[in-house]
Formats: structure tokens, sequence, C-alpha cells
């Protein structure tokens, strides 16, 4: 069934340029595009908005800590367990985009960049929630969702290793948001007042 599904998405590639070129910019490079713009966007308000400093290094530290909890914890962690072969490796794929064969299973960008997202989205909902900026929290799961597909298309990933690395990525945004917001607390860091 996976396989079916991944089969209907990655036949496409190959049969449109643009098509191909736009996957292609999804799943490789959106990426250093979108985290570019969070550095600068944090940067910007940490200078030019004196007072809403502690609230820019507390929802840095949230993303950071997030992440990396996603990302580089607990989908190692389930790579180490259980390893997947991607879909290069194991079948006749249309493959985009170079990349060694390393477990797939769950996609690593999906759990990165919707750890991501779910920061943003309870930012928001806790620090501005009438605020018309939660549009950019849907527009950042969009992206994620654009990023996470692309790398079905391209040949890298199973849905369900998207599947898993939102879960993931959801799961431990979610998680920073309550730690931070029930204890206090970001990790040993006391959370930040403006």
């Amino acid at each position: 069934m996976d396989f079916y599904f991944f089969s209907l998405l990655n036949q496409l590639a190959g049969q449109w340029f643009w098509l191909d070129i736009a996957a292609i910019f999804f799943a490789g490079y959106l990426e250093y595009f979108l985290t570019s713009l969070f550095f600068l966007w944090v940067l910007r308000k940490f200078i030019f908005r004196k007072n809403e400093r502690k609230k820019t290094v507390q929802l840095f530290l949230w993303a950071v800590f997030s992440v990396v909890l996603s990302r580089f914890i607990i989908t190692e962690l389930i790579r180490f367990l259980y390893y997947r072969p991607r879909p290069f490796v194991s079948h006749q794929v249309n493959q985009l985009l170079e990349h060694s064969a390393t477990g797939s299973f769950p996609s690593g960008h999906a759990a990165f960049f919707f750890a991501f997202s779910a920061i943003i989205f309870l930012y928001y909902k806790k620090e501005h929630p009438d605020s018309k900026l939660w549009g950019w929290a849907v527009i950042i799961f969009g992206i994620s969702f654009l990023i996470s597909v692309s790398r079905v298309f391209v040949g890298l990933h199973y849905p369900s290793d998207i599947l898993a690395g939102i879960i993931v990525g959801i799961f431990s945004g979610w998680l920073m948001g309550r730690n931070s917001s029930r204890n206090n607390l970001i990790f040993g860091f006391h959370k930040l007042k403006n």
C-alpha cells in the first residue's frame, strides 16, 4: 500500500520539466530558504525590537530544542532501532535528487520542519492569540508539507516515512510548548518574560 502511494506520486517525476524543478527546489533547497528567513526574522526582532528581545530568545530556544529533539534525538533513535531502506535502494524509482542510502523511516525533514511549524503555531497561539500573525504559522505548516511531500516525489521517501516524521515533529513541538508552559522551564532555561 505504501509503495502504491509512493509510485502514484513518483511516477510523475521526469514527466514535466517545471514540475521536476519545483519538486527539486522544495525537496532540496526550500529548507535553507525557510531556516534562513527564520534566523533573519529572529535577528531583526532582536536588534530592532528591544521590548520583544526576551520573547524572541524564548521562541528561538523553543524552536532549537524542538527540532533537535525531533530530528536529532527521536528520529535518529527510531532509525537506530529500525532500519528501512530508502525507495531508491529497494526499487527502481525516478530519483531526482542524490542522497546517501541512510535510513528512510521516519523522514528527518518532516520531523524537523513540523517540529518547527508546531513551535511557531504554539508561540503565536500563546503570545499573540488575537494577532493576524497566525497566518504565518499556517503558511509555515504549508511549506513544511511541500518540503515533505516533494521528498516522496523525488524518490527519497515513502509516504509513511513522511507521516511518521510529521507525527514525531508535531509531538516534539507540542512537548516543548507544553513543557515550557507547564513547568516554566525550557530544558533548564527559566522561561523568559517580557
